[in-house]
């Protein structure tokens, strides 16, 4: 690969569960605020036209439009669709359906925000198949169709966003949701499509110990099934530890990948010192090569 990359972190501060786009001739990383869970009341995102230099936009979303949401919000993810931006998002930590939230969703006419309430309602509110309704991820196939998947607690869930993306519609079996988890999977599901092949990357282990890592498996189809072959991302003492949640960009008019992530540094201890990173990621027909931190 020929393309430069700044340092690691990219950006000063705590920030977790990176989505990543090119949008409008720059590249866009959605974050977490890496905060006690208390404090975590809006959104980030920062933006780039070379992948060094990082213009912050913060309190993305207009929570005013979202009244049910008491808690913390968190794991953003995004598509264009139509000249319009989608932001989903994880809201409450609910416990059971009767408590509010779920993954909501927002609408913006430019990647930067302000995201303003969609629907009125949670898109997912509910818990289904023991799959608690976070760590988002919006997935857009080559025919257009646009895939949702999201869980957390150990199952992953998929469904197809219905076109005017304000609810759901049944996929190709007619199941309107479908559990797809694969082995060894926690949370922070994320697809890549290289060709005709799916690569599903997911996180496993927990966040706040060094045993945190990242999954890959290979599929013909968006829908799986998804074998789990193996890791390609896990703690490297020397560089930094609990690296997970991941998104991933194409370089515009390339075949190059870059692997977006939050880590931990080796010489701290557990909590919410997560930083935004970005590496380079190796995809090839038949395998993603592990990753080098740097």
């Amino acid at each position: 690969m020929s393309l430069k990359l700044g340092k690691n972190p990219i950006t000063d501060g705590y920030y977790a569960d990176p989505e990543a786009r090119f949008y409008e001739g720059k590249y866009w990383v959605y974050v977490t605020h890496s905060k006690p869970f208390e404090d975590q009341h809006n959104l980030t995102a920062f933006s780039s036209v070379d992948l060094i230099n990082w213009e912050k936009h913060e309190n993305i979303i207009d929570m005013s439009d979202f009244p049910w949401i008491w808690g913390a919000v968190w794991a953003p993810t995004i598509i264009e669709k139509n000249g319009k931006y989608y932001l989903i998002f994880a809201s409450n930590d609910i416990h059971k359906d009767t408590e509010p939230g779920g993954l909501e969703i927002a609408v913006a006419d430019n990647p930067a925000g302000p995201f303003k309430g969609y629907l009125g309602r949670p898109l997912v509110p509910d818990i289904f198949r023991g799959a608690q309704p976070i760590d988002a991820h919006l997935f857009r196939d080559d025919d257009g169709k646009i895939y949702l998947y999201y869980g957390g607690w150990g199952h992953c869930i998929l469904t197809l966003m219905n076109d005017d993306m304000t609810g759901i519609a049944p996929l190709a079996n007619g199941e309107l949701r479908r559990e797809i988890t694969p082995d060894d999977y926690v949370e922070g599901p994320c697809m890549l499509k290289r060709g005709d092949k799916y690569f599903f990357m997911w996180s496993a282990g927990n966040w706040i110990r060094n045993d945190y890592h990242v999954n890959y498996g290979i599929a013909d189809s968006p829908e799986g099934p998804f074998k789990n072959c193996g890791k390609i991302l896990e703690s490297d003492p020397e560089v930094a530890v609990s690296p997970g949640h991941n998104g991933f960009i194409q370089v515009p008019d390339s075949d190059e990948y870059l692997i977006v992530y939050h880590r931990k540094q080796s010489d701290r201890g557990i909590g919410h010192d997560r930083e935004l990173c970005i590496d380079k990621l190796a995809v090839f027909n038949d395998r993603i090569d592990p990753v080098k931190m740097t």
